[in-house]
């Protein structure tokens, strides 16, 4: 009979999570994971795989909370320009702000270290980051249908560059503790929506 499980898996996913967003996936040892989730190494294997499955599955559940919030946010009725304005702004407060600068966006962070040699990772931030230029390509098609944006304007190629923007100052605020640098940058892109 299959013994029954003595964490909450979920719980345990979660500080997964925030410790591979703390420090990183090479600066986790699975020693750490044992002692920072409390849980003992054959569960962690048991449940969740080796420790670069464990990540995989902690960046899926941190995507699984951004998309929705998107969504909410650029498919508000009426006008659709102030939704991308408000995410640009949103995204350049949080990427300098003290409490999160540090840690970045996961996804971003997953795009630096893994991606380059891991091609699940890669998959992962790429589809991540398809959803995010499907979200903003929709707003900005809206926008320039209903004549908030000139006529002459690519809502994809908007889209792209503002997502390009977008994980830019997350990169830049996690390494620059000057929020004018990334708030300037969020400020001329905006001027381009006009």
């Amino acid at each position: 009979m299959a013994r029954t499980k003595e964490f909450d898996p979920d719980a345990a996913l979660r500080a997964a999570l925030e410790l591979f967003w703390r420090r990183g996936y090479e600066a986790t040892s699975m020693s750490d994971l044992v002692e920072h989730l409390g849980v003992g190494r054959a569960s962690i294997y048991a449940t969740f795989g080796n420790k670069r499955e464990l990540y995989l599955k902690a960046l899926a559940h941190y995507e699984q909370g951004l998309l929705p919030d998107l969504l909410a946010d650029l498919s508000r009725p009426g006008p659709a320009l102030p939704g991308v304005r408000a995410l640009v702004r949103r995204y350049a407060a949080e990427a300098s702000a003290d409490d999160s600068r540090l840690q970045g966006c996961f996804v971003t962070n997953t795009a630096a270290e893994l991606a380059p040699h891991d091609a699940a990772a890669a998959r992962r931030v790429e589809r991540n980051w398809d959803q995010l230029e499907t979200v903003l390509h929709t707003a900005l098609a809206r926008a320039r249908a209903e004549g908030e944006l000139p006529a002459g304007r690519d809502p994809l190629a908007l889209a792209r560059m503002l997502l390009v923007l977008l994980q830019g100052m997350r990169v830049v605020g996690k390494a620059s503790p000057d929020p004018v640098r990334v708030r300037d940058a969020a400020e001329q892109a905006l001027a381009l929506l006009d």
